[in-house]
């Protein structure tokens, strides 16, 4: 069991309990999944890019993700509908956990001038996005290996109804959320 999810089912439902007045432990909010998806649009001209993408996302989350494909065509872009534009990836259970708490003890500290998350990454349903510009900071990936630079969006999916109680669940499991 990954330290993380340890720490959850020790430490962090009892305090979320006597915080928000839980009556039952199924009530208190758990991180149901995570979603890693990075947008390739220099794939277009040189699909060497969308190889290195997947190499990537296969080293930073320990699974293989699914290409994804444009909807529409769009001219301004030179995107015709069907093209290979980006990379999914859907986390769930123990490495789902691992992920996030190597996100949170070793990748977050490596972003030059961190000063913390932003409060504003919640969608109002107590789900978190955090957007991160380059690869290089996952210490699964060298410093050779992080040109060119590939930007990546984590969303992370809980059972929270607010935002405060997801919040409030990520801090617990130690996100760096600015005061």
């Amino acid at each position: 069991m990954s330290r993380m999810k340890e720490l959850y089912q020790k430490q962090i439902t009892k305090e979320l309990m006597d915080k928000f007045k839980f009556q039952n432990v199924n009530q208190v909010p758990k991180i149901t999944k995570v979603v890693v998806n990075a947008g390739v649009g220099r794939a277009v001209q040189n699909s060497k890019f969308l190889d290195d993408t997947i190499k990537a996302m296969t080293k930073v989350t320990g699974q293989a993700p699914v290409v994804t494909k444009a909807k529409k065509s769009i001219a301004g872009f030179k995107i015709r509908e069907g093209m290979k534009i980006g990379t999914s990836v859907t986390l769930r259970g123990e490495r789902m956990y691992e992920f996030l708490d190597r996100l949170v003890s070793i990748s977050l500290p490596r972003v030059r001038d961190f000063r913390g998350l932003n409060s504003a990454g919640f969608d109002g349903q107590g789900n978190y996005n955090i957007g991160i510009k380059e690869h290089g900071v996952f210490p699964e990936i060298s410093f050779e290996e992080a040109n060119p630079p590939i930007g990546m969006q984590i969303n992370i999916t809980t059972t929270a109804k607010k935002d405060e109680v997801g919040k409030a669940l990520l801090a617990g499991l130690g996100f760096p959320f600015r005061s």
